[in-house]
């Protein structure tokens, strides 16, 4: 049976990776249903805040990934409504999946000439865009792109996309209760070890790991400053595209504060395809961010036995009862500095053994056959 044909609509896509978890989450549904559906996506021709393109590929018309995946690279110039309506036009589909909310090109376009393919199926990821924290970002602008959606009523006949129960609320929230969202988990990276490897820990020393874009609503100040109140002795190496300067000139102010006894690396970016080679490096992953949708990089890190110290504002919690790291509320900075001082305590038989839940925790995490099957729904006409 002729497999069905998905275009994907994104903003950055692989070989990027500065663009962070949406990336991820298409690349994960890309490799596990890759052998059911034919992907085209289509996307930009430069990683996120770049403007070189990518090498090895050519921009404005199709190439056939590695994986055999089918990429349109759109470049700058011809980024425009009339390629995308002409991509449209000679691209044949049975389903459109636009991942996100507030893009003009990726969005908004492909949404507004969709209208005349009335039984094609469109669905949109909400990707934790229509989230409460999310939405005080850059807000005005959100406020008039979702006006114009309304106005248009494009997003009468469309599938919302939610990865949680909690995702669902806010969609209904922001949309209201007549829209149709179908309630799929995000799917984790298959390349991961089969056994847990293991990390050399001393009592009295903890390595600590970041991998997020420096932006405010990562919390990376607040992580510095958590940093100040830690006792014992503690690295800590953060890797990230900085998305906000203004923000990172603050970070740098508060790095020169810290004590003697915590030492503090920015490292630059980090390619997806390094990031679990480098997290298993480090004994935990230290990220207070401000809100997670999903939250990759956790899953990740737990998929390599590292452990996390992150904010309860993402959907892994009750870390602490699974003995596989901490999830705390921001409002308390001194729980934060005390469950790094805990973990840095510890000697390589208590931190084995929080090292093997964490790897155990993720192993059944990824291998949930029902993550899949409610992804494959999406696509089903």
């Amino acid at each position: 049976m002729e497999k069905k044909k998905i275009i994907i609509f994104i903003d950055w896509y692989l070989p990027g990776y500065k663009a962070g978890g949406p990336i991820q989450s298409i690349s994960n549904l890309v490799d596990h249903l890759k052998d059911e559906f034919d992907f085209y996506i289509v996307t930009r021709d430069t990683d996120y805040c770049e403007s070189i393109p990518y090498p090895n590929i050519i921009s404005n018309q199709w190439n056939v990934s590695e994986d055999g995946v089918n990429v349109f690279y759109f470049s700058q110039n011809n980024l425009t409504r009339s390629n995308i309506r002409k991509l449209l036009r000679q691209t044949a589909f049975d389903s459109v999946y636009l991942n996100g909310i507030f893009s003009l090109y990726f969005t908004l376009l492909p949404l507004y000439y969709l209208r005349t393919y009335k039984h094609k199926k469109v669905v949109i990821a909400a990707r934790g865009m229509l989230a409460e924290s999310a939405l005080g970002v850059k807000k005005i602008k959100k406020r008039f792109f979702l006006r114009a959606v309304k106005t248009l009523n494009l997003f009468d006949q469309v599938i919302f996309h939610a990865s949680t129960e909690n995702e669902k609320v806010d969609i209904r929230k922001v949309l209201g209760n007549s829209m149709e969202i179908e309630i799929a988990g995000n799917l984790p990276q298959r390349n991961v070890s089969e056994k847990n490897s293991e990390k050399i820990k001393t009592a009295g020393t903890l390595k600590l790991v970041s991998v997020a874009r420096i932006a405010p609503e990562k919390n990376l100040l607040f992580a510095l400053q958590i940093l100040k109140h830690v006792k014992e002795s503690v690295s800590f190496d953060f890797y990230g595209p900085v998305y906000n300067t203004e923000y990172w000139e603050a970070c740098k102010v508060e790095m020169k504060q810290l004590p003697p006894n915590v030492l503090v690396s920015y490292r630059g970016s980090l390619e997806s395809n390094k990031v679990l080679s480098h997290l298993e490096k480090y004994h935990m992953l230290f990220m207070p961010t401000r809100g997670e949708n999903f939250g990759h990089i956790i899953l990740q890190s737990l998929s390599v036995g590292c452990p996390v110290i992150i904010s309860d504002q993402t959907p892994w919690k009750n870390l602490k009862k699974e003995n596989v790291g901490w999830d705390l509320s921001l409002q308390d900075l001194s729980a934060f500095a005390s469950a790094i001082d805990k973990a840095a305590v510890m000697d390589q038989q208590e931190y084995a053994q929080m090292s093997n839940a964490a790897y155990d925790f993720a192993k059944k995490y990824m291998n949930d056959p029902e993550i899949v099957k409610q992804n494959r729904h999406l696509f089903n006409v």
